[in-house]
């Protein structure tokens, strides 16, 4: 296991437990796109570039983006109340 994927995994931890931690639903849409970025670039560095172009295209963008239209929808929703 060379330094570069053993660092990268590390972060994948610390990057996880940081989403997993934050309480503010919009800080924990930020660190699930940051997750989301340095888990393609592991996969990058395992040499899977498919899976991560998918996971950094998913993961990173995606994703995230509906997470905040979501809590968009529900703070318009709030507001109109």
């Amino acid at each position: 296991m060379t330094w570069l994927v053993a660092g990268l995994l590390i972060l994948a931890a610390l990057s996880g437990l940081l989403v997993v931690i934050t309480r503010d639903p919009r800080r924990q849409v930020y660190a699930l796109a940051g997750n989301g970025l340095v888990l393609g670039l592991l996969f990058l560095a395992l040499e899977a570039p498919d899976v991560a172009l998918s996971e950094i295209a998913v993961g990173t963008a995606v994703t995230p983006f509906l997470f905040l239209v979501a809590l968009a929808a529900i703070a318009t929703d709030r507001v109109g109340r």
